[in-house]
């Protein structure tokens, strides 16, 4: 005997699944909800994020098939749907399932794998609405296509931060989450009421849908913007090296006026000169001079400027941004060019701009750089230059500007290092390499260490044996300077890879060997000021007090300042007290005024 459609047996299904789907949705509601919560406002480790992300995406693929169930149980014959509803909330089950169970697969792979999950449910999601009743196939549309956005967003940039990915799946999370609550409460009370899903509750469903849709749009957007590269000029012909690469160092091969971002009442030029890499062979490299538009007569004072971190790639040359004379102590050496009459050189340092691989916080390198962009800029024709120079440098600068004191006499006598100021400097490596492994700025820092020393030391095959999951983030750090919006988008990318780049066994090694080597100490052949903010994130305080502490014992005489509130840039900035304090201790550098020395009585901090 045949059953007929809507008999007992089907009635005693409908009202089966009438007792159970209510709480089953309000409880994955529930779950789903607060698992979004939990993943956007608790400080979770890679592997906690992980599993709660795959317990979480397996569950809501449970209650989607379990609201599918019932609303296929209590549809009419010719409303069922076939088996392939069952793909999308499967899916979300597979991939939540594979997450959880392997929470040691890194962000990247997280990344992709959470990606590909929530586009294949938001595709499915959508041929799946064009199936259901016209009155809720907008919605499902709608929702469908926040899955997919939020899909799209975490598989093209598998190295996007964990912030971003968790604060994105659980956005996603939350509001799924709440449909499933908001519907349950609203079909609940229709039901209580004798009231049909009405066009105003449809009206709210939709609007609901369509605020996921909006929210996942401006995620993604949010993320392209913040990701987005500054367009750089690649290096032009005044870069490319001559036929014969002249081998004696410091000589200027070419140069041509400078006129964007030049300071008023100032003049610049681009040069090209040569150089010595650290295996002694010639080497080429560029940089900037800044003079006063109407020197005084008889030689100028010379002010030698090793520049802070703006990457390790040739389009991050400071010659070659908008802003060439913007890094460091610009306001200082603005008022040292254009109100007291000094001229500012500046080496790129080879291989910024120049073919070849910058040597990043390689000390004799940067040192060379700086001294023979001073020798080339004495050859300008336009100017007339003094044989002293006193040396400046911030951060990576700083390091460069101690290491140029210490070589200096040795490498270019015909140079007279009358002083030397380095702010924030990098005077422990290997202490900024320990202590800054995990924060977002230090492994920027290790990305670029990692990226120029495999060249510069190929014994130790660097990017070889970085932490697991590190290396695409390494690898497009490399690429992005580290000034305007690029430092933005290098900061995000440091942000995303999982563990500190360098893992301890090579810090503690061939790797933490040469950091140390590379770390300045003294003698230092002329006065020295060091100065500190107390608030700096990056070069921290205590470190930088370790280092001059040493450096006192040893006999160095020097002048440390610390400035309480101060972060790294801060710490330069035009408002800071360190700036007319860094002039008018170089001006009396200059005149031969006794320089302070406070090694007895060392500021805390």
């Amino acid at each position: 005997m045949t059953r007929r459609p809507g008999g007992p047996r089907r009635r005693s299904i409908t009202r089966a699944f009438e007792r159970i789907a209510p709480p089953v949705r309000v409880a994955l509601g529930a779950l789903t909800l607060t698992a979004g919560v939990a993943l956007a406002f608790t400080d979770l480790d890679l592997f906690a994020f992980t599993r709660i992300a795959g317990i979480a995406l397996a569950a809501l693929g449970l209650g989607l098939i379990a609201l599918e169930a019932g609303a296929s149980a209590s549809a009419a014959p010719r409303e069922r749907r076939g088996p392939w509803r069952w793909l999308a909330p499967g899916a979300l089950i597979a991939v939540g399932a594979g997450i959880a169970i392997r929470s040691d697969i890194g962000a990247p792979a997280l990344a992709a794998l959470i990606g590909l999950g929530l586009m294949v449910h938001g595709v499915l999601s959508a041929v799946q609405s064009f199936r259901t009743h016209e009155s809720r196939r907008l919605a499902g549309l709608l929702s469908a296509g926040a899955s997919i956005i939020i899909g799209f967003v975490s598989l093209t940039w598998p190295v996007l931060t964990l912030d971003f990915i968790r604060i994105g799946t659980a956005v996603w999370l939350a509001f799924v989450g709440l449909r499933l609550l908001f519907e349950s409460a609203i079909r609940r009370w229709a039901r209580r009421s004798g009231i049909t899903w009405s066009p105003r509750l449809r009206v709210r469903h939709t609007l609901a849908a369509g605020g996921a849709l909006a929210l996942a749009v401006l995620l993604a957007m949010g993320s392209g913007w913040l990701l987005r590269s500054d367009k750089r000029p690649a290096p032009g012909n005044f870069y490319a090296a001559p036929a014969n690469l002249p081998g004696e160092p410091g000589k200027l091969l070419r140069s041509e006026p400078l006129t964007e971002g030049v300071p008023q009442g100032a003049r610049a030029w681009r040069i090209l000169y040569t150089s010595t890499s650290g295996d002694g062979s010639p080497t080429l490299a560029s940089g900037t001079v800044l003079a006063p538009l109407h020197p005084a007569a008889g030689d100028a004072p010379l002010l030698s400027i090793a520049h802070g971190t703006t990457g390790v790639s040739r389009p991050c040359a400071p010659s070659l941004s908008s802003s060439p004379f913007a890094d460091g102590a610009s306001t200082s050496l603005t008022s040292m060019v254009v109100q007291h009459g000094w001229v500012g050189v500046t080496s790129d340092y080879a291989g910024l701009g120049t073919e070849g691989q910058e040597a990043y916080l390689v000390g004799q390198d940067e040192a060379r750089n700086v001294l023979d962009a001073s020798r080339a800029a004495r050859e300008l024709g336009e100017l007339q230059l003094s044989h002293r120079t006193v040396v400046w440098g911030h951060s990576q600068g700083g390091h460069g500007a101690l290491w140029t004191a210490k070589i200096a006499a040795e490498y270019a006598p015909e140079l007279t290092v009358v002083a030397t100021a380095a702010m924030a400097p990098a005077s422990d490596l290997y202490g900024l390499a320990e202590l800054d492994k995990k924060d977002a700025a230090g492994k920027v820092i290790s990305s670029y260490i990692a990226a120029s020393w495999d060249t510069h030391y190929p014994e130790l095959n660097l990017l070889a044996h970085l932490t697991p999951g590190s290396a695409p983030g390494v690898d497009r750090i490399s690429q992005l300077c580290f000034t305007d919006r690029d430092a933005i988008a290098a900061l995000l990318r440091g942000t995303q890879i999982p563990n500190q780049v360098f893992p301890d066994k090579l810090l503690s090694g061939e790797l933490g060997a040469l950091l140390r080597e590379n770390s300045p100490e003294g003698p230092f052949d002329a006065p020295l000021l060091v100065a500190q903010g107390l608030a700096d994130p990056l070069v921290r305080p205590q470190l930088q007090r370790g280092w001059v502490g040493d450096q006192c014992a040893a006999g160095v005489a020097l002048d440390y300042r610390t400035y309480p509130g101060l972060g790294h840039m801060e710490l330069v900035g035009p408002k800071s007290p360190l700036t007319p304090q860094l002039v008018q201790w170089t001006l009396d550098r200059w005149n031969g005024k006794q320089a302070p020395n406070n090694c007895a009585s060392l500021p805390a901090g």
